[in-house]
């Protein structure tokens, strides 16, 4: 099989693992020309990146609820709600941020563990459970920021999170340092899993691409990650809501593809019936899923709040649509069992790339929420098509 027919054999099997990816890349491009090249500048490109972080985390979580077919309308204002909770505490209560971040988080974790219990223990809709969750928190916000309507955080550690950027250590004119060498060690760091990985699949006869397509797809990627790193780094570098974004995706990629819990969550996820007469706990890992998106709603909630030095009364506003949309665009599947983090990653990556072209463009907001309803239409649409293909 020649090299450009297997590529297109390729894509034509994986259409939905890389069709987001071709989206970005050519949404991307379109604004790139649109904009005289403003769009993919350096300044653009880290604040786009920056912008995404609060509902990138979201929208791991929500891939996960949307995976086992429920759904989570809770966590926008849980994340409002526990950002104003993290600057009471932080203004009035006087604790240190490093007190402050797991409070919060054990606050995330207890509320989801309550989200699941009303689902998988009392049997009530998911979508019914969530949408009282986000009345009783949009009330807790309103009435956490009643007294001022705003609170000011004058910590200057705790808005690092959201406005910061990694230090370097050596000063090179026009680029981070530090940032250029987390790319060549990211791009080291795939090779090395990548080829270890096809070793595994070779070894119990698995099928794999040829060594030139995989290859290929190994220079592409690295190309991808050289350029990203060498855009941060001409502007301030990694921010750390980056870093936090790469390591939740990191830790819940490799929980969903490498461990047990993984493969039990879409096994639920793909036929819940059959996971549970195979001796899998539904209810363990319904509760697992709901105390997970509920925890990183928390993180949500710090780093919006942290993004803006303050917590306010509109927090958390559609951030939960935002995360859903960006699940879907990233390719799961509304069937549930389908769908990956990175993928939402991506999602998340393509409607901010939307919103931030279009505003660059001076298009009014109306239009663009009418945009990206349809961009989200077409997503589903192309999940549904390509279920049936394959049925």
């Amino acid at each position: 099989m020649g090299f450009v027919t297997e590529l297109k054999d390729l894509l034509k099997k994986n259409i939905r693992e890389y069709g987001m990816y071709i989206a970005l890349i050519v949404i991307m491009a379109i604004f790139s020309v649109l904009t005289d090249g403003t769009f993919i500048s350096a300044r653009n490109i880290s604040k786009l990146i920056d912008a995404t972080g609060y509902i990138a985390v979201l929208a791991v979580g929500m891939t996960l609820v949307i995976v086992i077919r429920h759904i989570d309308l809770s966590v926008g204002f849980v994340a409002g709600f526990l950002g104003a909770v993290a600057a009471i505490l932080l203004t009035s209560a006087h604790l240190p941020v490093i007190v402050t971040i797991p409070i919060i988080l054990a606050l995330g974790v207890v509320i989801g563990l309550f989200n699941g219990f009303l689902v998988a223990k009392l049997q009530i809709p998911a979508f019914v459970a969530s949408l009282a969750g986000m009345l009783i928190f949009r009330g807790g916000l309103l009435q956490a920021t009643q007294k001022s309507g705003t609170i000011i955080i004058p910590n200057a550690s705790f808005n690092a999170i959201g406005n910061g950027y990694i230090p370097d250590i050596a000063v090179i004119p026009g680029f981070h340092l530090v940032t250029l060498l987390l790319g060549a060690l990211t791009i080291v760091a795939m090779f090395i899993s990548e080829s270890k990985s096809r070793r595994n699949k070779l070894k119990y006869n698995f099928e794999v691409v040829s060594a030139k397509i995989f290859t290929a797809k190994l220079i592409f990627m690295s190309l991808i990650i050289a350029y990203i790193a060498f855009i941060l780094s001409q502007f301030n570098g990694l921010s750390w809501t980056t870093v936090v974004v790469i390591v939740v995706t990191a830790i819940y990629h490799f929980m969903t593809t490498r461990t047990v819990l993984g493969r039990h969550i879409y096994a639920v996820g793909g036929n819940p019936e059959a996971a549970k007469l195979s001796g899998i706990s539904v209810k363990n890992i319904t509760f697992f899923v709901f105390g997970s998106m509920s925890m990183l709603a928390a993180l949500s909630g710090i780093l919006y709040t942290s993004r803006l030095q303050s917590a306010t009364t509109t927090a958390g506003v559609l951030f939960e649509l935002d995360a859903i949309a960006a699940a879907y665009v990233g390719g799961v599947s509304a069937a549930g069992g389908v769908g990956k983090v990175t993928g939402s990653i991506i999602g998340a990556l393509v409607m901010a790339s939307l919103t931030s072209g279009m505003n660059l463009m001076g298009v009014d907001i109306s239009w663009q929420y009418i945009i990206r309803g349809i961009v989200l239409i077409l997503a589903v649409v192309f999940d549904v098509m390509t279920r049936n293909k394959k049925g």
